[in-house]
């Protein structure tokens, strides 16, 4: 009887383990970021006199994107320390030292959202490790925000430095010292803090530092500087407002770029540089220059040249530059004409001839462009640059364009006339479209710029106001998602202005209208801009 009750609670046992299996649950998602447990030596040491430093965690913890997130103030060259592990998990972090420290200051290492537990990711944000190499901790900090002289939004891992000012202290540090003190903004913030500072006097710079070296590339990087001096301790708030500078222009390296084309890479504006020969090349020798659309080059293009070697100088304003160029074998350059729009012309588009060698010569009379009822349409053509005409006309809504271009329309730089080319256009209807309307307040000052934006803040349309106007209107905009923004121009010299920092001089005000405007077809949207 006992050996038969035994058997029956085991059954009932099994039972019911049985009954209970399933999908587990998993429970709830773990959120818990690591914490750390300690560090040798402890945090805030002072007198710091290890090469090794070891910081321990409650859990498994991996480096993610330590190049991209740490950030160590004062700078320190990459081959003066290592930070391990960093390929496999482990709950500690080791940093040593593999050179000397300065003395008598305060070091962090920022490591800010590169440290996540190994599951699930969870960073541990802004984790700092802070030591001095002297008797205290430097604990005054500057706050404040970072802004774009241009865009609507500042760009993401921007550079906050400070250098002292002192007796050796001159504007050109930037280019060639590393500041003494920095930080990083990271990839999620627009305001910066940075702390542990020393008290002094200091010039504080933003600069987005695109060779991450701690130096200024006015060719590649924005900047912006507090145009007083700092003096620490201080409560006051900073906005640092990023511009690129307009870069001076000057000449780059030559290169075949084919069979009868140099290119010549530049910085800055190259509109008047010019192209003289420094040898003799016969009267037959001919040579155009023409500009790249989407590229810093210019090209030199020739034909009817024997000599394997070109001589030739550039020359812009009052910089010149002289070439000795061996010439080599490269593809040949054959005529191709494409036309712009294709299919869909909208109503307030121009049709557009580009060409990828230079064009030579253009022959109105060998184009027709005729509407639905094969009407002879009357039309414009300019040519705006070495490889591009413009063709103008009344464009009507519901209507259907045929544009033919006959053999001979265009010739280019080495003779080529082009081949039979049509493209057939349609136009849609006005209720198509959507219309803006805008009002202006607070204007501080005219002429300005009104650009309508996509929301890559590229320019789809833009007018230049000279004085004021009760309203600024944008027909016929393709319904989209549009920015409103404008631009001043204080000097008046038809353009906006950017800064110079060697100069202290600042860009031009620039106002954006915050919200986003949803532009419908068949819509009249009407907005009033409060410049402020």
């Amino acid at each position: 009887m006992l050996k038969r009750l035994t058997l029956l609670v085991l059954l009932a046992t099994l039972l019911t383990q049985c009954a209970k299996r399933g999908s587990p649950t998993g429970g709830p998602e773990d959120v818990t970021p690591p914490v750390m447990l300690r560090a040798v030596p402890p945090q805030k040491t002072v007198n710091f006199k290890e090469d090794q430093i070891r910081i321990y965690f409650d859990e498994y913890i991996k480096l993610n994107k330590l190049q991209e997130q740490l950030v160590i103030s004062p700078p320190l060259e990459q081959t003066a320390y290592l930070i391990s592990p960093q390929s496999v998990a482990a709950k500690y972090i080791e940093i040593e030292f593999l050179d000397t420290l300065s003395p008598n200051t305060t070091y962090t290492f920022n490591f800010g959202e590169s440290v996540v537990d190994n599951n699930e990711g969870n960073p541990y944000s802004f984790f700092s490790y802070v030591f001095s190499t002297g008797n205290e901790i430097d604990s005054l900090s500057i706050r404040g925000d970072i802004s774009d002289a241009l865009d609507r939004n500042p760009e993401s891992f921007v550079s906050v430095m400070l250098y002292p000012v002192d007796s050796t202290y001159t504007d050109s540090i930037i280019y060639k010292e590393k500041p003494l003190y920095y930080t990083n903004t990271l990839d999620s913030l627009t305001h910066f803090n940075l702390p542990n500072l020393r008290a002094g006097t200091y010039a504080l710079v933003a600069l987005k530092d695109t060779g991450k070296n701690f130096l200024f590339d006015p060719s590649v990087d924005k900047i912006d500087m507090v145009e007083r001096v700092i003096t620490l301790p201080t409560d006051s708030l900073f906005n640092l407002t990023l511009f690129q500078e307009k870069v001076s222009f000057d000449f780059g390296r030559a290169y075949q770029a084919g069979q009868n084309r140099i290119g010549l890479g530049y910085k800055g504006n190259a509109k008047g540089a010019q192209i003289t020969l420094d040898q003799e090349v016969g009267d037959s020798f001919a040579s155009v220059i023409s500009f790249d659309q989407k590229k810093d080059s210019l090209y030199f293009w020739y034909r009817n040249l024997t000599a394997d070697t070109l001589r030739f100088s550039v020359n812009k304003d009052s910089l010149q530059k002289k070439f000795v160029f061996r010439l080599r074998n490269a593809d040949p350059d054959s005529l191709a004409v494409e036309v712009s729009p294709s299919g869909v012309l909208h109503l307030t588009d121009t049709i557009k001839f580009m060409s990828n060698t230079p064009i030579q010569k253009l022959v109105p009379d060998s184009i027709r462009l005729r509407d639905k009822d094969s009407v002879l349409i009357n039309f414009n053509v300019n040519l705006r640059n070495k490889h591009e005409a413009h063709l103008y006309f009344d464009v009507f809504p519901n209507e259907k364009y045929q544009l033919e271009m006959l053999p001979g329309a265009l010739t280019d730089f080495f003779d080529v006339a082009n081949d039979s080319l049509f493209v057939n256009l349609s136009t849609k209807s006005r209720v198509d479209y959507g219309n803006l309307s805008l009002r202006l307040q607070n204007v501080p000052s005219y002429p300005l710029f009104v650009d309508v934006l996509n929301p890559n803040e590229e320019i789809v349309r833009s007018v230049y106001l000279v004085e004021p106007k009760g309203l600024v209107r944008f027909d016929y905009l393709i319904p989209n998602k549009y920015y409103i923004r404008v631009r001043l121009d204080e000097n008046k010299n038809g353009k906006w202005d950017t800064g110079n920092y060697l100069s202290k001089k600042k860009p031009e005000a620039v106002y954006h209208y915050e919200p986003i405007l949803d532009v419908r077809a068949n819509w009249e949207l009407q907005e009033l801009f409060r410049l402020e």
